[in-house]
Formats: structure tokens, sequence, C-alpha cells
């Protein structure tokens, strides 16, 4: 029986704890997208090892389980939208999406339960499950050394990321990834091993199978405002003559010839507004400056834009695009290198 629609009976769902939303897989935009998954796994001979898929405040799987979490915000359109509203970007936008992050989180549930971590050529080839595990990292863009499938260079974060991505683009349909990393030795290394290692284990049974979940959605007391004030990230200090560097750009724009022009001005801080949520995702995507970073970066250009008053020549819209995207992503690969030295 379906749970009750706070909306008919008067209340606001974002105040509600969110166990109380009703949220469940089965029936949800998530359901298609997880028997889709589990028939790629039978492709690819995966058939001792079934993930145990449950809500949970974000995608993971926790170390000595085989039990994947998904956000719940995926289960239902109106929670993503208002994620997207709130944080700026989403994990898992439709089905190729959903599926690319499943393929990563598969990678945890057969390390764990395997414990391929524990074996001599795991360690050598993707290091220590020991090191550090950081949020954010330094990045070296464009490594053959590592396999590329989620955004921000996800595989250089730490060992187990290293084999999840690669046990990621080991699985996905499609993939001729022979060809794609023959100039990559490190990184096709361990996608042979990947393969190798799969095969050595179609028959076998799992060392590890234990489900336990954390942060399933029926535990969730919190309201869904609550759960976004959490994820509120304290930005850094903005770089010194971003000013400067903002007001060039239209400047440049705006010369001799532009003022010769009869077409319109566009305000600067309604593009840097539009450009927003593709700049977030594409920053993070080639430099790994985390969403949660950029997104306070644009809204503060946008707001200095409109209190300088800058405009644009509608005609030379192009060029503020590419001007922009520049400027954001050298603040951002430099903030990164800059927080993680090497």
């Amino acid at each position: 029986m379906p749970a009750p629609d706070p909306h008919e009976q008067g209340l606001d769902p974002w105040a509600l704890p969110i166990r109380d939303l009703g949220l469940a897989i089965a029936g949800s935009p998530l359901e298609p997208i997880l028997e889709e998954f589990n028939a790629e796994l039978s492709r690819v001979g995966i058939h001792r090892v079934r993930p145990r898929f449950y809500l949970s405040t974000e995608w993971g799987v926790c170390e000595g389980t085989v039990a994947i979490a998904i956000p719940f915000y995926l289960a239902r359109p109106d929670l993503m939208a208002l994620h997207a509203d709130r944080i700026g970007h989403v994990e898992g936008v439709g089905r190729a999406d959903v599926l690319r992050y499943l393929r990563h989180e598969m990678g945890h549930v057969v390390n764990y339960a395997h414990e391929l971590f524990k074996t001599d050529e795991w360690v050598e080839l993707f290091g220590s499950m020991d090191q550090p595990y950081r949020e954010e990292f330094r990045v070296e863009p464009f490594s053959r050394r590592f396999v590329r499938h989620l955004p921000g260079w996800y595989a250089q974060k730490h060992p187990d990321e290293d084999w999840s991505e690669t046990f990621a683009v080991w699985m996905t349909p499609g993939i001729d990834w022979h060809a794609d990393y023959v100039d990559g030795p490190e990184a096709l290394a361990k996608l042979q091993y990947c393969d190798r290692t799969m095969t050595a284990l179609a028959d076998r049974d799992p060392v590890v199978t234990a489900e336990a979940l954390h942060q399933d959605v029926s535990e969730l007391d919190f309201s869904v405002r609550e759960f976004y004030r959490s994820q509120s990230f304290e930005p850094d200090p903005f770089p010194a003559g971003l000013d400067v560097a903002l007001r060039s750009i239209f400047e440049d724009l705006g010369g001799p010839e532009a003022s010769l022009t009869t077409a319109p001005r566009k305000l600067t801080s309604g593009l840097i507004t539009r450009l927003e949520r593709d700049l977030v995702a594409d920053v993070y995507r080639w430099t790994g400056h985390v969403p949660e970073r950029t997104r306070p970066l644009l809204k503060h250009l946008a707001e200095r834009a409109e209190q300088m008053a800058l405009v644009y020549p509608e005609p030379n819209e192009t060029a503020a695009v590419v001007a922009l995207t520049t400027l954001v992503t050298t603040v951002a690969m430099n903030h990164v290198l800059q927080r993680n030295p090497a």
C-alpha cells in the first residue's frame, strides 16, 4: 500500500523525517535500471556475488559488506530536482549515469567480497588500502597510469577507488579497453589483472557476504531541509584580483569595435547563472575541483558582475562564455594544486 501523500495531508514534505516520505526502490525510476544492471552482471559472468541495493544519503559500499547504497533523492524526480538546485549537481542523472555509478560501486563489492585488497598482486598494482583517504586530492590530468570512468579523475583518489574505476571500465558494455589503453601500460596492466581475476572468480563463492546497511532510508530521522543544511560547504577565500580579472574580460569584449554596434547588451551576471550547472560539472570532470567549491565561486562571480554592472554585446556571447570558462577553470585548478601540494 503506497504511503500517504504529504501534500494531500496539507504537510510540508521537506519538513518531514526522510524515513516518512515513503521512499523505496520498488516502483521508482531506479527499479528498471537495477534490473538492467543485474543483467549486465550476468553478461560479464558475475553470478556468485549479487549486491543488495538500498536507499541512503549517498553512493557507497561500507568496507566489509556487499550492499550498495544509492542516494535517496534518485528515487523521485522532485527530490532529484531539489538536490540539483541545492547542491548544483546530481550523481546519477538518468539511466546511463546511474549505471555508471553502479558499475563503480560494484567494484567495491567485488573487492570486499573476495578480499582482493589482501593479495600481493592487488597491492602491487593499486597500492595499500591503508593509504590516507582524502575527499580532495591532487590530480594528474590525463595520466595514463589510471583509467577514466567517473568524473574528476576519481581513480587517482585512493587504491580502493583505482580498483573500482578499473573494474567499472572492464564491465562497461561496448568499451574496447584493450584499444583505449594500449598507450597506457600501467592502466592496461590493471585492466588485464581485472579480466584474469574476474575469470578466476566466476565460480568461486565470496568470502564476505555481509549486507550491513549504513544510514538506510528507513532510519533517516532528519528532514530533507536538515539534510541540505548539513551539506553546506564552507568556501575558501576567493583569490585576490578576481574583480580585476572579471572586469578586464568584459572591458575587452566591450572594446572600441563593440562600441560601434547597436546590438543589445546582456547582463554578465545572467550569463554566469545560466552557465552554472554545466560549468560546475565540467570543471569537476577535468580538474577534480569539487562542485561544492565551484558553485560558491560562480555565485560570487555573478554577484560581483551584478554589483559592477558588467555587460557584453549580444554577438560576443560565445567569446564571453569561453573567457568565463577559462577564468573559472584556472581558479579551480589553482585551488586544487595549492590545497594538495605534490
